[in-house]
């Protein structure tokens, strides 16, 4: 693969996980209170139809992890675009709350499918001392997302269906281009199972670990931070403005963080989170500490969810859709038991204290690192260039 197709493979898997991750599965966060008023919805229900969105999720990653090796990078990579456009689409016309829920899952499950088979297109065709860049800077691509969902959520105001079709037009595009530029092949590696294999090479407890840790830590922001904001005094415009700065930040870390090497990178990128998640809890209410700990927090998810998928490749080399996936699935479950765990730390003191929490398992998170056997600074092997 040539430079000018790894740019062109890079750019369409980024415009790909903005679509399914920033569109599709976190931009139901930023519309919650026009869907409470539309569909009459508690604060159990929309908890239980996001909850709902992880659940997919895991399952998605799981098929995506088996389903890539066979079928091939490009063909799952178009169905996870075709779930996260009718996903976004069903919101936008959705008459019902059993329609709306639809639409929440079908999100989900596209941003469980693309992950694995971007990072099986990447690690098959691109060269590999540059794997790792490629890698991060795909990823970056939930933090376009977001910033793109926020200011159209601005611009939309109360017309929230006019936002989920604009949603669903650039997931549209977005999957045309994977269509044209992710490549189509197997690549050289035999097709995995439903788990990596092997199941527990060198590193595997190291990675499982990190990523539950991590995901548990992000779960504080992602499902509380906004309600916090918007509790503690923030208005709307302001709290949607930190949320913009959020995925803005973000899109840029994943590279960066590649170039300091994963051991340093993650507990950099692990130590900030936990930083801007305390920092969030301190005045969540005031505009410019909280569009600084959303920004913060941004750079360091995306830099986080980076550094677990190039780890991930290099820990199961010949089988990377399903490592990946691997990751991926146990970050998804860490956060679905973060959210859960801080919900209850919330109701029996406050949020604040909720956030601390999530704070402190970010610090864990930071201790858990690479070991010396997974040669985390050296590719695994050379892939064709």
């Amino acid at each position: 693969m040539t430079r000018r197709e790894e740019l062109a493979l890079s750019a369409a898997g980024l415009c790909l996980i903005g679509a399914c991750y920033g569109l599709a599965r976190f931009a139901y966060g930023l519309f919650v209170p026009s869907f409470r008023d539309e569909f009459s919805l508690d604060a159990t229900a929309t908890g239980v139809i996001a909850s709902g969105g992880y659940v997919v999720y895991c399952v998605a990653v799981l098929a995506a992890s088996v389903l890539t090796p066979r079928l091939g990078a490009r063909g799952v990579a178009v169905t996870a675009g075709a779930f996260a456009t009718a996903g976004t689409l069903t919101i936008a016309l959705a008459g019902s709350t059993p329609a709306l829920v639809l639409g929440v899952l079908l999100g989900g499950a596209s941003s469980g499918l693309v992950s694995p088979a971007l990072a099986h297109a990447v690690a098959h065709r691109v060269a590999s001392e540059r794997q790792g860049r490629v890698q991060t800077v795909v990823n970056a691509g939930t933090g376009v997302g977001v910033a793109i969902a926020g200011p159209i959520a601005l611009l939309t105001r109360d017309e929230w269906r006019e936002a989920w079709l604009s949603f669903a037009i650039l997931a549209s595009l977005a999957t045309l281009w994977a269509a044209v530029r992710v490549p189509g092949d197997r690549g050289d590696a035999p097709p995995t199972g439903l788990l990596p294999r092997p199941f527990f090479p060198p590193g595997s407890l190291h990675l499982t670990v990190a990523a539950v840790l991590a995901g548990a830590a992000s779960a504080a922001v992602w499902t509380f931070g906004r309600d916090l904001m918007v509790a503690e005094g923030l208005d709307e415009q302001g709290s949607t403005v930190a949320w913009i700065l959020l995925g803005a930040l973000g899109a840029g870390a994943g590279d960066l963080a590649a170039r300091l090497g994963i051991p340093a990178a993650w507990s950099g990128a692990t130590l900030l989170l936990a930083g801007a998640t305390a920092l969030l809890a301190v005045a969540p209410g005031r505009l410019a500490t909280a569009s600084v700990a959303a920004a913060s927090f941004g750079a360091a998810y995306i830099a986080v969810t980076g550094l677990l998928l190039v780890w991930a490749t290099r820990v199961h080399p010949r089988s990377p859709a399903a490592g990946v996936g691997w990751a991926f699935l146990v970050l998804a479950l860490g956060q679905a038991a973060g959210s859960s765990a801080l919900g209850a730390v919330d109701e029996a003191s406050d949020a604040r204290t909720t956030f601390v929490v999530a704070a402190l398992a970010a610090v864990v998170a930071a201790m858990v690192r690479p070991t010396a056997r997974v040669s985390p600074d050296a590719p695994p092997r050379r892939t064709r260039g």
